[in-house]
């Protein structure tokens, strides 16, 4: 594992007087690490971290020890996360887009449990968000600005809710988790797409998605939902397991969803082509393609999905991050952490 590289603020150590009349130095104050992937939005969310700091310095230094941990690569963030929980952190605050988000939440789990503290207390660390990465679309949640002052007034304020989770599990037996949305076939392809335009801000996705039609297929998929029966959906296009509502640059892709809520929002898109894509886009960005015909919404905790023909072609994702193939199975963990928002 990598070891986490905190660069802190300077700050006095306090000191407490003791029942005898001695010194000695008070207690800490909580840590709270800031997470930042310096290179996200091609090098624009280090230079606006930059520029946040000083805000971000009056309103926390105050009460909180303030630590940086910036990112070097892939992962990092998750090695980063979990050793900042065991070494009982107030918080971690992942500062990016939603690729930064997705790996500090999977550095809440180790080896399929939630990380501990080593000292064994009850308090548990919190995950905050500062947006500042090209893609946001878990913020758009909480229906925040587009300032990132307003997240660290956020993280001042302190307001703690418990939300929802989900894991994914595959044949070689790894979890990963996801907070977002996680999806299937030819969305996930588009995101796999998406990622070479992100030049293009929010138009990326829609980019992606256009090309991910080029020479797709429909595939027929048997689900089993909430450990009932299997049934057959044919010619799935594309589908969604939303905890939250928006991917693909502000797209109401599970309307219903909601992190808080202990159910997943699962859209299925049938027989879905192109032109439906473009004639039905301003649809997926209000959250009511779901009263369409060839579209369908279920509310369920567990979803697993596989080919009725194996062609391990059909690709998977979560929180726009590259999983592999099916099969696959979707669980949430209801109220498994506790966010700043």
């Amino acid at each position: 594992m990598v070891k986490a590289s905190y660069i802190t603020s300077q700050l006095p150590v306090a000191l407490d007087l003791s029942a005898d009349g001695s010194t000695t130095a008070a207690s800490r104050r909580p840590d709270i690490v800031f997470v930042v992937n310096p290179q996200g939005a091609n090098g624009r969310t280090g230079k606006e971290w930059k520029k946040l700091l000083p805000y971000l310095r009056y309103r926390l230094d105050s009460d909180y020890n303030i630590c940086e941990s910036f990112t070097s690569g892939p992962r990092h963030a998750i090695d980063i996360t979990r050793e900042a929980i065991r070494e009982g952190a107030h918080a971690v605050i992942a500062v990016g887009g939603d690729g930064t988000l997705h790996e500090v939440v999977n550095g809440f789990f180790f080896d399929g449990k939630p990380v501990s503290r080593n000292d064994q207390r009850a308090y548990s660390t919190a995950l905050g968000l500062i947006p500042l990465g090209t893609g946001s679309d878990f913020a758009r949640m909480f229906s925040w600005k587009n300032d990132p002052r307003n997240a660290v007034d956020c993280i001042a304020r302190g307001k703690r809710s418990h939300i929802s989770v989900g894991v994914v599990t595959g044949e070689d037996d790894e979890t990963h988790y996801f907070i977002n949305v996680a999806d299937i076939h030819l969305s996930a392809k588009a995101g796999c797409f998406a990622s070479r335009y992100k030049k293009f801000g929010k138009f990326c996705y829609i980019i992606g998605a256009l090309q991910a039609f080029l020479g797709h297929h429909d595939h027929d998929l048997r689900l089993k939902v909430d450990n009932g029966e299997w049934e057959t959906y044919s010619q799935v296009t594309a589908l969604c397991v939303g905890n939250a509502k928006y991917f693909g640059g502000g797209m109401m892709i599970t309307p219903s969803a909601h992190p808080s809520s202990k159910n997943f929002e699962v859209v299925i898109f049938q027989n879905f082509k192109w032109y439906d894509f473009i004639l039905k886009l301003h649809m997926l960005y209000k959250g009511t393609h779901v009263t369409t015909k060839n579209v369908l919404s279920i509310s369920a905790q567990s979803i697993e999905v596989e080919e009725v023909v194996r062609s391990d072609s059909i690709f998977v994702q979560s929180d726009g991050e590259y999983l592999g193939f099916l099969p696959r199975k979707f669980t949430i963990l209801p109220a498994a952490i506790d966010m700043i928002c």
